[in-house]
């Protein structure tokens, strides 16, 4: 079973930067750890304090792993005291959330519909329009 690790930061709303800089560092350590990082999001309209990561693991085990594997790793140290140094970061709450088939697919790639075709409708025929 998958799991995604959800993770819901309360920012400070005038260091939007640093942590942009900060969820930028994860782009390279995370895969390095052995997370699958599905992204970081900021705040672009509306609540200027909240962000959001979302990390992919097999398992709860793997997740374990990862952590401790990120503990260990220079940059990632380097980017936790980067935080900590800052305090950009005021709260951060973690939840592990596991897919609901067929809800969740790749993004990319239409869901299949009744009829087992993917993707958009046709585009209608034009010639069997009557106009007039």
């Amino acid at each position: 079973m998958t799991v995604t690790c959800f993770i819901r930061y309360e920012i400070g709303p005038f260091q939007r930067d640093a942590f942009e800089t900060y969820a930028r560092n994860w782009g390279e350590i995370i895969p390095r750890c052995g997370g699958r990082l599905l992204g970081y999001f900021m705040p672009h309209e509306g609540s200027n304090c909240e962000a959001w990561g979302l990390i992919g693991f097999d398992s709860l085990a793997d997740y374990e792993a990862y952590r401790a594997r990120l503990k260990a790793d220079p940059r990632g140290r380097e980017n936790f005291a980067f935080a900590q140094e800052r305090r950009f970061i005021m709260r951060e709450e973690r939840r592990f959330l596991r897919p609901v088939p067929p809800a969740c697919g790749n993004p990319a790639e239409p869901m299949p519909r009744d009829d087992g075709s993917r993707g958009r409708d046709p585009e209608p025929d034009d010639s069997r329009v009557r106009h007039g």
